[in-house]
């Protein structure tokens, strides 16, 4: 039996002091279980027909944050979740890339309107030990984003992209 899977793009977008930028998605979105609220996850989103992943992920970033990048920047990690995280598909498959920039506000080409469709409900640039420190009821996607971030900051990019759990 072949799975139908959304494919999805996401950067890990880290600034000079190594703060990573995460979206804020409220419930009910297909990132977000029934259990929780809130899940803080990685910007981007799903490959339109006729796009390529690059395409796709630059797409996305001027979308959503207002960053454009030009190079093609490393894919780090992928995860696959078969659940029902996606409506009318078999799971999910988030191919990551690793995107370096200065500190900036996000603030894409999305309206307010838009983003709240998509129940992007902000952004927030976090430090690695706040993300490891977390204690509050909001989930981050992939929910142990600690140890492969803390890979990703001490010993640079893999050579093969990472697998990743729910």
């Amino acid at each position: 039996m072949t799975l139908n899977l959304r494919h999805s793009v996401r950067a890990i977008i880290l600034d000079e002091d190594d703060r990573v930028l995460l979206c804020r998605f409220v419930f009910p979105h297909p990132a977000v279980p029934a259990q929780a609220t809130v899940v803080w996850a990685a910007p981007g989103g799903g490959i339109e027909p006729g796009e390529d992943g690059l395409t796709a992920l630059r797409r996305e970033l001027r979308e959503e944050t207002g960053l454009t990048i030009t190079a093609d920047p490393p894919h780090v990690w992928r995860q696959e979740v078969v659940a029902g995280h996606a409506p009318g598909f078999d799971g999910i498959v988030n191919d990551y890339f690793l995107v370096r920039a200065s500190h900036f506000e996000p603030r894409g080409e999305l309206t307010d309107d838009q983003l709240a469709a998509e129940r992007l409900a902000g952004f927030r640039w976090w430090t690695l030990a706040e993300i490891a420190g977390h204690r509050g009821p909001d989930l981050f996607s992939p929910r142990d984003l600690t140890t492969p971030l803390t890979a990703l900051l001490t010993v640079g990019p893999p050579d093969r992209p990472a697998p990743l759990g729910l």
